[in-house]
């Protein structure tokens, strides 16, 4: 089994593990596919085989690390338009996050740069060292910059109770955020969801429709990174989510470095029917996402974000492994939908323009 624990894990964060045991069982009782896993979405070459779990990711740490060069990762490094230096060792220190441009949201409070307060013995994670200070988070992970409150506050009470996890056991961020949502406090789970909420979502990806795209490297697990300048490699029914400056977006982790989604020919005019009529087989997304899918009431927003992160939602719900208040809602209109569906719907989603942030005055 591909499973290591975090290590050093303080007393009284019982519940931390009581999570991943709950987690760990869920895995074991969730039901068979109904189609193969989208490995494009998870990031995987492979599908899961029996006995594969999530490689739990270290504490964070500023160590040095296998393979550094020690004078590359000890460099004082820039962005444009930051005035800002950070090393690579600064940079990859989620328990003390970096923050390239700090006029572009409001201030970060602790749970946001250092984590959960019951972690802070053991170097826990930052929210925003993985959804970036913007909360627009990557393709590995979610999108959190512009969703409800309450909602946002939902999703962390389902991961803590091992409610909601991935589809691919192998996937490493969905154990860690269920030890980091069992480690938050109240408190901690709606200060975070505040500050989420208070960014609205804006455009951050920009799709292509493709028969051919370069050549791609994929990060298992991660995410894939283009190597290649021509049009060579089939897209083959996938969507590919790459960032446009690997350097900027990867090495430096610049909140600015923009995506490309590279989607199926006709994925986009499919997906718009799915999305606008239902097209016989599935339920208007406005009826509950809102008239511009930019969320309603507790609805979340869908306009403009990631389809890779899309996918796996929308497929872990199918197959069960995504639970807990509101999911039900999702059974009738995922109920005759196939993978090729959702992809279409995704990649439409994923194209959409969100709308001007509203300055709050009258017109």
């Amino acid at each position: 089994m591909q499973q290591r624990f975090l290590g050093g894990i303080p007393g009284g964060l019982g519940v931390v593990l009581g999570a991943h045991l709950v987690l760990t069982q869920a895995h074991a009782q969730a039901p068979e596919p109904f189609e193969p896993l989208p490995l494009w979405a998870y990031a995987w070459s492979t599908q899961p085989q029996p006995g594969d779990g999530p490689v739990v990711q270290p504490w964070p740490s500023r160590d040095l690390r296998e393979g550094d060069d020690p004078e590359d990762v000890a460099t004082p490094r820039t962005v444009e338009g930051s005035d800002a230096i950070y090393t690579r060792i600064d940079i990859r220190d989620a328990h003390d996050v970096i923050d390239w441009f700090p006029g572009d949201h409001p201030p970060m409070p602790d749970i946001m740069r250092r984590g959960p307060e019951s972690l802070i013995s053991v170097r826990g994670w930052g929210c925003a060292s993985c959804h970036l200070p913007n909360g627009k988070g990557r393709p590995e992970n979610a999108p959190p910059a512009g969703q409800p409150v309450e909602y946002t506050i939902r999703q962390l009470q389902d991961m803590a109770t091992g409610q909601r996890f991935s589809a691919d056991p192998r996937k490493p961020n969905s154990p860690t955020m269920t030890y980091l949502a069992a480690a938050m406090s109240e408190e901690e789970m709606r200060e975070a969801a505040e500050y989420f909420a208070a960014m609205p979502w804006t455009p951050w990806i920009q799709v292509i429709e493709a028969d051919l795209i370069p050549e791609m490297h994929l990060e298992e697990g991660n995410m894939y990174i283009t190597v290649g300048e021509e049009p060579t490699e089939p897209l083959d029914g996938r969507i590919v989510e790459t960032p446009v400056d690997e350097f900027q977006a990867n090495y430096l982790r610049n909140p600015r470095s923009t995506w490309i989604a590279y989607v199926p020919v006709g994925s986009l005019a499919r997906g718009e029917e799915l999305v606008t009529t239902g097209a016989g087989r599935t339920i208007q997304c406005a009826i509950c996402h809102g008239p511009d899918l930019m969320g309603l009431a507790n609805m979340p927003g869908i306009a403009g974000r990631s389809p890779s992160y899309m996918m796996r939602q929308l497929y872990d719900m199918k197959v069960g492994t995504r639970n807990g208040l509101g999911v039900e809602l999702m059974d009738a209109v995922l109920a005759d939908l196939t993978v090729e569906d959702m992809t279409n719907i995704v990649a439409y989603l994923a194209a959409l323009t969100p709308p001007p942030p509203s300055t709050g005055e009258s017109q």
